[in-house]
């Protein structure tokens, strides 16, 4: 297993950064800031900055660091990036996977178990852990759907049905996020889910965290040799990664989902950390995004055992764990592909 390292995040929008020696050097109107050691990260993250240096770019393609631009509200822009990883056959065996309708299927089937898995435990941490301050009854009757969900998606016949079942219960499941939602609840009210863009507090900081977590899944499938771009269960678009989107499905709910809920209910996120633009958009703004940021770091460097592996790992290597092990079952080492089911 390969060590975390740390990400560098730029969030304020007139940074530069750039290469002296092995330091990436940050300025401010062309006055140096800071300077970080570049062999400590194995990411840097821009939003909305005034751009890197080509020495800078250079140097993270030479060693395979990951330089990523992305908008001030979190969508993906571009990556910069060198030689692909990984070898031709596994990617042959990857597009021949995701041609094979049987076989996309059962692999998409274990992904969407998992979501519902993940999701259903959500609910039952918040009946185990928060019962006198929410309606217990209602949030059980939500589990029982998702647990017979799980059902109907072992048994799909095909990809349409899947897709089915997994938005009815993804409806199912929003339908009682608001209500986990403990404090600053005239704030932070979540009706139901929205995006591009994100028209209230919740959503804004739900989007964020896919976008983030779906930059994680994209390094992690590329790291260990597969094509971010093919996946089994979203359908092939250009510019769409659309196997780090079926991975993404695992950790909606565990990493990112109970992440905005407890930057919420610990207050780690204020009201005063968003903007609301002319449009309607509600994005969050410079102090809110360093304050997310920090956060979701800290999150990444928290151990856990991983179910399967039964090992201790970092939050921050799950995807690339899992990366890992959908790998082994596309090579013929594993009879199947085992998601992340956490608990």
């Amino acid at each position: 297993m390969k060590k975390l390292l740390n990400t560098l995040y730029i969030t304020t929008p007139d940074r530069y950064i750039s290469l002296d020696g092995e330091n990436v050097v940050i300025s401010a109107d062309r006055t140096e800031i800071g300077r970080i050691p570049l062999h400590n990260l194995e990411r840097i993250m821009i939003f909305g900055g005034s751009g890197a240096s080509p020495a800078l770019m250079a140097k993270c393609v030479s060693e395979c660091r990951e330089l990523v631009f992305m908008s001030r509200n979190g969508r993906f822009l571009a990556r910069v990036e060198g030689e692909v990883n990984g070898n031709v056959l596994l990617r042959r065996k990857q597009y021949r996977t995701a041609d094979d309708s049987g076989q996309s299927l059962g692999i998409a089937k274990n992904i969407i178990s998992a979501k519902l898995y993940n999701s259903r435990w959500t609910l039952e941490r918040t009946i185990r852990d928060h019962s006198l301050r929410i309606d217990t009854e209602l949030f059980k009757s939500k589990s029982i759907y998702l647990k017979n969900a799980i059902d109907s998606t072992i048994n799909a016949e095909n990809i349409d049905t899947l897709r089915g079942i997994e938005g009815e219960a993804a409806s199912v499941y929003f339908s009682v996020f608001n209500d986990m939602i403990l404090q600053q609840k005239d704030d932070f009210r979540f009706i139901g889910r929205n995006r591009r863009p994100p028209l209230d507090r919740v959503n804004a900081m739900l989007s964020f965290a896919y976008s983030l977590c779906t930059s994680m899944c994209t390094s992690a499938l590329e790291a260990v040799g597969l094509d971010a771009y093919v996946g089994f269960m979203h359908t092939d678009r250009p510019g769409r990664r659309s196997l780090a989107l079926d991975l993404l499905e695992e950790f909606r709910a565990v990493m990112c989902d109970r992440f905005v809920l407890t930057a919420i209910n610990k207050r780690i996120i204020a009201p005063n950390h968003f903007v609301l633009r002319e449009d309607g958009a509600v994005l969050l703004n410079d102090d809110g995004r360093r304050a997310f940021l920090t956060a979701w770091q800290n999150r990444k460097d928290e151990e856990i055992k991983h179910p399967f592996l039964d090992e201790k790992i970092q939050w921050g290597m799950v995807p690339y764990a899992q990366a890992l092990l959908l790998a082994r079952y596309l090579r013929g080492d594993m009879d199947a592909y085992p998601p992340f089911l956490w608990k």
